[in-house]
């Protein structure tokens, strides 16, 4: 049995943690957090990121004088962890709240675009006579929701689906017109596939339990609000569903590189890892990093100009490896080292695009359309839009007399319509249709500056099957010593996710390496 910590001389503790080295191959948040554990209890620590920048799918970008975000732009406050890391790194000042004024959603048939209805659980309505419900189904899609209530409850086992168990209990129209734009918009996913149980934990025994759907979803909202209330009388604090950072999401990735130098972390960018080899109880690391050489006007007869060379490649000893990369990286980095990986099933990761545009359209400060627009599917190339300066007071701030929007592209086996584009097509088709969601005209001229991102994403925890292939792939992992694999492909999409992940294995092998002896 090995010794528990409490039986380990803290002397024993720190000279063992100060020999033993830590690679971590990925610098996103998933990356930094498993870092920062092991730098905490002594250990050397290695970070090698293959991108010039930290972050990952968090990033920064400058348009005209603004920095914002260009990636993730907030975090979920379920568990309360992330804020608790925010905390640990003194950004509690940071912390900020999207304004009110809600979504909207667009391209609903004969109707056109509508304030997203309130009151519901992934936009099943609790009610579906409400006014705001009405305008989007029709009265054909409300009475059709209302043989909800007389229809028989499901007493043996229960739907899987959450777009199944919307279509036979409420119709078509619920699942299509409000459900439907959520989930693409917020999982990428039509709601066919995402998993009820995950998304909505307790709506299936609600149901059966209340007999209906629409007051299942009252019944947890009810329960969700009081659990709200009295975390929020006990922490003095005002409830919400995200929180921000002012300047944005990438001042976490600063700090967390920060807090990493002042524990003695080695943090280097631009090196990309080509292999990770196991050699007995140790492991052997193989990076390259880009080498060029200036070759002057004079030497070449020519304008100056820059040549590359071979890439310098360096082998890094360790006693163990974390790899933080995105899932197709991390099975070929680990396909030698833990061969069972291979019989694990791989999720599909779509493609995402996010376009930011700085506009010069004074009719768009009054937030027509709230904070954002969500897109029925198949209306419109866009699968959502964000209004920036409409939602966040310090982009509002920072942008002065400006409007900042950002549209998304690209959903679970729905290629981004910008895929094929060059930049500057690519800004324009986000342009023509943020003004097809907003309702206001965008001339070209209109468009200050452009940024487009691409981000590979993870398949979320809620797609009916992931969590079972997270399993087997978790498993495969921990079962060869001295290696640990984080990142959203094994915890799930969402920083409230991947933080708590990556502390968690993090924890396993810090444990392994110092209390078990293994390395």
């Amino acid at each position: 049995m090995s010794p528990e910590p409490s039986s380990v001389e803290p002397s024993d503790l720190a000279a063992r943690a100060a020999h033993t080295h830590v690679v971590v191959v990925g610098g996103g948040i998933g990356g930094l957090v498993a870092a920062r554990e092991c730098a905490k209890v002594g250990m050397r620590v290695t970070v090698l990121e293959a991108e010039e920048t930290l972050g990952g799918s968090i990033r920064r970008v400058d348009l005209d004088g603004v920095t914002i975000d260009a990636g993730a732009e907030s975090y979920a406050t379920r568990g309360g962890l992330v804020r608790a890391l925010v905390e640990e790194l003194d950004l509690a000042d940071r912390i900020v709240l999207p304004k009110p004024g809600g979504a909207w959603l667009a391209g609903i048939p004969g109707v056109g675009a509508a304030p997203l209805p309130v009151g519901g659980i992934l936009g099943i309505p609790a009610n579906p006579f409400q006014p705001d419900v009405r305008r989007i189904i029709g009265w054909s899609g409300v009475w059709r929701a209302y043989l909800d209530r007389v229809r028989p409850p499901l007493t043996i086992g229960h739907q899987l689906s959450l777009g199944k168990l919307v279509a036979s209990r409420m119709g078509a129209k619920v699942r299509d017109r409000l459900v439907a734009p959520v989930t693409t918009g917020v999982y990428s996913a039509s709601p066919d596939d995402v998993d009820i149980d995950v998304a909505a934990p307790g709506l299936n025994a609600a149901l059966t339990r209340v007999g209906s759907l629409s007051g299942a979803v009252q019944t947890l909202r009810d329960d969700a609000a009081e659990k709200a209330s009295e975390a929020q009388a006990a922490a003095k604090t005002p409830g919400a569903a995200v929180e921000g950072l002012s300047g944005g999401m990438s001042t976490l990735v600063d700090a967390l590189a920060a807090d990493l130098v002042r524990l003695g972390a080695e943090v280097r960018t631009g090196v990309r890892v080509r292999t990770v080899r196991k050699t007995g109880a140790r492991w052997s690391v193989e990076t390259e990093v880009a080498a060029e050489v200036e070759v002057t006007a004079e030497e070449s007869g020519e304008s100056a100009a820059t040549d590359p060379l071979e890439p310098v490649v360096e082998e890094l000893d360790a006693d163990a490896v974390i790899i933080a990369t995105p899932e197709s990286a991390a099975r070929k980095l680990l396909a030698s080292a833990v061969p069972a990986l291979a019989t694990t099933e791989s999720a599909s990761s779509p493609e995402i695009e996010i376009v930011t545009l700085v506009l010069d359209v004074p009719e768009l400060a009054a937030a027509p359309r709230g904070t954002g627009v969500l897109t029925v599917p198949g209306s419109h190339t866009a699968k959502a839009l964000t209004h920036s300066t409409a939602k966040w007071g310090w982009v509002r701030d920072a942008a002065g007399a400006r409007q900042i929007v950002r549209v998304s592209f690209g959903a679970q086996g729905e290629p981004a319509a910008t895929a094929g584009l060059d930049d500057a097509a690519a800004a324009d088709l986000a342009r023509r249709e943020a003004a097809a969601l907003l309702g206001v005209a965008i001339a070209p001229e209109a468009v200050i500056a452009s940024h487009r991102g691409r981000f590979i994403q993870s398949q979320p925890a809620s797609i009916i099957g992931s969590g079972g292939r997270r399993t087997a792939a978790r498993a495969a992992v921990e079962a060869v010593p001295g290696v640990a694999a984080v990142g959203a492909w094994l915890a799930g999409t969402g920083l409230a996710q991947v933080i708590p992940d990556a502390r968690d294995e993090a924890d396993r092998l810090r444990r392994a390496l110092l209390w078990d002896g293994e390395s």
